[in-house]
């Protein structure tokens, strides 16, 4: 009678290890994986946040600083009105804005008193840069303010970026005019 053996051999097929990635491979499994972390990160924020509401800002009205401790001025300009109203710029920016009269008792001056402060009593500079401030004013703001000292006025109990974001565009204005 024929004796029966047990076989030493497999009956299934030898697999082998898988390949070891690559690093562009491992990186790019893993940027997939972390982008779509972050989708759903993105989706649970906006449905966890929807009902709180929000009011836009005004980028315009953010007052920019140097990364430096000190507020450094702007190169002077060549042109006198321009560099005028950029020192009355940037004396607003140092020692601060106010409204409803000409300095306060913190130093902080309106927007004719910085422009009367830095042309050093020179009249006529100054009614040229007041006179390019009110039209930088009128071009945002139409014909609603008669004055300068009005549109300083009419900002009273605000932190006053508007006024002096208009000193700094008024600068540009004239710059942009060569005077």
């Amino acid at each position: 009678m024929p004796h029966n053996t047990l076989s030493t051999t497999p009956t299934t097929p030898a697999t082998t290890p898988p390949a070891a990635l690559s690093l562009e491979e491992r990186l790019a499994f893993i940027n997939t994986a972390m982008t779509v972390r972050l989708e759903e990160a993105a989706v649970a924020y906006e449905v966890n946040t929807a009902h709180i509401p929000t009011t836009p800002i005004n980028l315009n009205d953010l007052v920019t600083l140097p990364l430096t401790p000190t507020l450094q001025p702007t190169a002077p300009s060549p042109t006198p009105v321009t560099a005028l109203l950029q020192r009355a710029h940037h004396r607003l920016l140092t020692n601060g804005w106010c409204a409803g009269t000409f300095q306060d008792e913190d130093g902080a001056l309106c927007l004719f008193g910085a422009v009367r402060t830095e042309s050093h009593r020179n009249l006529r500079l100054e009614m040229s840069a007041m006179a390019v401030l009110l039209d930088a004013i009128r071009a945002q703001f139409g014909d609603r303010f008669e004055s300068v000292p009005k549109f300083n006025d009419s900002f009273r109990g605000t932190d006053g970026h508007v006024p002096v974001r208009m000193l700094g565009q008024a600068a540009d204005l004239a710059g942009a005019r060569g005077i």
